[in-house]
């Protein structure tokens, strides 16, 4: 038997790649690892506020549950519908279960969480998170030389 020596930087990095990460990266499919779809998310942030929308279409406001403990803002929603269809030759029943979780680290040192809002129109729900007075960027001042 022979043995024969291969390069050790080609075959690394290969099996890096496929082995040593996730084969999905499920944030970006839209999917969570248990197969639940997972609403788009847009952040944004300006001097007086951070502003998450989460697309939801298909929802009720009173579908979704938000939650701020400690850090974590927790955005999540449980949609049950059910469907029957009773005919004299037959019957027809269909569930539909939808479910979603979303997980936030908010700097919470910075936001005034008594005053976060959220409100739920045209399929897309828009929390608002304001600044603290006395975190947000003030101008410049001139001073004066005596």
């Amino acid at each position: 038997m022979t043995l024969i020596r291969t390069s050790n930087r080609l075959y690394p990095s290969v099996f890096n790649q496929l082995f040593n990460r996730e084969l999905v990266d499920w944030n970006n499919a839209g999917f969570s690892a248990d197969d639940t779809t997972l609403p788009a998310v847009n952040i944004r942030e300006d001097e007086n506020r951070i502003q998450i929308e989460v697309a939801a279409p298909g929802m009720n406001k009173e579908d979704f549950k938000i939650d701020l403990d400690q850090n974590r803002l927790t955005i999540s929603a449980d949609v049950t519908t059910e469907n029957s269809e009773v005919a004299e030759r037959y019957s027809r029943k269909e569930f539909s279960y939808r479910s979603f979780r979303r997980l936030f680290n908010i700097p919470v040192e910075s936001i005034n969480g008594d005053q976060i809002q959220a409100a739920y129109k045209d399929g897309l729900l828009l929390l608002t998170l304001p600044k603290r007075e006395e975190l947000k960027p003030k101008p410049a001042r001139a001073i004066e030389i005596q």
